[in-house]
């Protein structure tokens, strides 16, 4: 009984860097209605800058999860501005290939800036294990847990009672018509990919501190896809329950099955969620008047 505890707990503290990715993935989802395939490797890039800062300018962990939000927002404006804004009134597709173009442009630069050795992040959060109920959890993972609360219940807030929430779900729906009724499409993009920019690296950071940081970092954030699908695409707070969903998941595989089957665990869940609910667990159903 104690080692199911055991495997619930800590697969849910990676769950909760799984949901993480999910809400960045949905953020961008909910306001373009576009998939971002390189929201790993942003991450990735803003974990590598994150790393630099530090290297030059030594602070404790909790502060890497004050820089990094503020470079990934940074960033998210920058890649929206040069490489996603004069997409805007394209079709889905054509976007979504950008952003796997984007992908690879990333994983070139940080191999060509900074090499293709992995390295230590300059930050711990500390080795102590931390004894609750019975259960030990490393200080990062308790991090994890309260990082992405916080990130829920912004995400709630936003989407429920602000303007800009409104305006996010309006342009996913239709882009044309929201235009039309006054919306400001490429803001609402810059908004979306700013936030989600930042949302993923935070998941960068916290997954980075318990690893390392090198040029593979980017898979972390594919390994979290199937919490965004699991969860809904286009649900933000959906997502970040598919990633504590996945992670248990995966957690469980692992524990009582074959190693092996950990890594698709989150892939068959996919299939099993979707041959029951096609748009995943919280997503929208479309309705469609005859």
């Amino acid at each position: 009984m104690q080692f199911l505890a055991d495997l619930i707990v800590s697969g849910l503290a990676a769950g909760a860097i799984y949901g993480l990715f999910g809400m960045a993935y949905a953020a961008i989802y909910k306001a373009t209605g576009v998939v971002n395939f390189a929201q790993g490797e942003v991450a990735m890039l803003i974990v590598y800058l994150t790393a630099a800062v530090l290297l030059r300018i030594p602070l404790p962990f909790w502060t890497a999860l004050l820089i990094a939000p503020l470079i990934g927002i940074a960033t998210g404006l920058v890649l929206d501005r040069l490489v996603i804004r004069p997409m805007v009134g394209r079709p889905p597709f054509a976007i979504v290939m950008v952003t796997i173009g984007l992908a690879v442009m990333i994983r070139a630069l940080i191999v060509l800036a900074w090499g293709s050795e992995p390295r230590e992040f300059p930050a711990r959060a500390g080795e102590t294990v931390v004894k609750l109920g019975g259960i030990g959890l490393y200080p990062v993972q308790i991090l994890a847990f309260f990082v992405l609360a916080l990130a829920i219940a912004a995400a709630w807030a936003l989407l429920r009672f602000s303007r800009m929430g409104l305006a996010m779900r309006a342009t996913a729906i239709d882009e044309r018509t929201a235009t039309l009724m006054g919306i400001d499409v490429r803001r609402v993009a810059a908004i979306a990919w700013a936030a989600s920019a930042a949302v993923s690296s935070l998941a960068g950071v916290l997954f980075a501190s318990t690893t390392y940081v090198g040029p593979d970092l980017f898979q972390a954030g594919l390994k979290a896809f199937p919490a965004t699908i699991v969860g809904g695409l286009d649900s933000v707070i959906g997502s970040a329950i598919g990633g504590l969903i996945l992670g248990v998941v995966e957690n469980l595989t692992g524990g009582y099955g074959d190693t092996a089957l950990k890594e698709i665990a989150g892939f068959v869940a996919i299939v099993a969620v979707l041959m029951i609910r096609p748009t995943g667990l919280f997503g929208a159903r479309d309705v469609e008047r005859l």
